[in-house]
């Protein structure tokens, strides 16, 4: 729902940057955050509803910081985010708690997609608003803002 608290957590300031741009236009309050650690920092500092998590990161890569995120909020949605998993890993991020896995370039309709997935939870009917009013003509909103396309593809690969 709308006013939900989202991190992103990818070293890649593009990707964190269109990300942010489209969750606030849809009215979502977003941090983020270029490294594992400094997601578990903020975690723990300000609970995000949801986690866009990047797998392959400097230092504490995304599975590693999945399964802290798991062990220290087991209540929050990860959604693992990354353009060169493989199947095996994105079944190893499921088996940790992940809640969802979207493949680079981001598809911005499966990108909201999966942010509403997540706002119908339990947690969200006990809000005071309806999830399902929430989304209704979130397409229109985005037409009318001039948001078109994905997310741009990762800049760089990675061995």
């Amino acid at each position: 729902m709308a006013g939900e608290h989202i991190l992103i957590v990818d070293d890649e300031k593009l990707i964190q940057s269109t990300l942010r741009g489209v969750l606030e236009d849809e009215g979502y309050r977003v941090t983020s955050a270029g490294t594992g650690e400094e997601a578990l920092a903020r975690l723990i500092d300000d609970a995000p509803d949801l986690v866009f998590l990047d797998i392959w990161m400097p230092g504490m890569d995304g599975l590693e910081a999945l399964a802290e995120m798991k062990h220290r909020r087991p209540d929050t949605a990860v959604v693992m985010i990354s353009g060169h998993a493989t199947i095996e890993t994105a079944v190893k991020a499921t088996k940790l708690g992940a809640y969802d896995f979207i493949e680079k370039p981001l598809s911005l309709e499966k990108t909201l997609l999966v942010v509403a997935r997540t706002s119908s939870t339990p947690a969200c009917a006990q809000s005071t608003g309806s999830c399902a009013s929430a989304w209704s003509g979130a397409g229109d909103r985005r037409q009318e803002r001039g948001h078109r396309g994905a997310a741009p593809a990762n800049q760089h690969r990675r061995a």
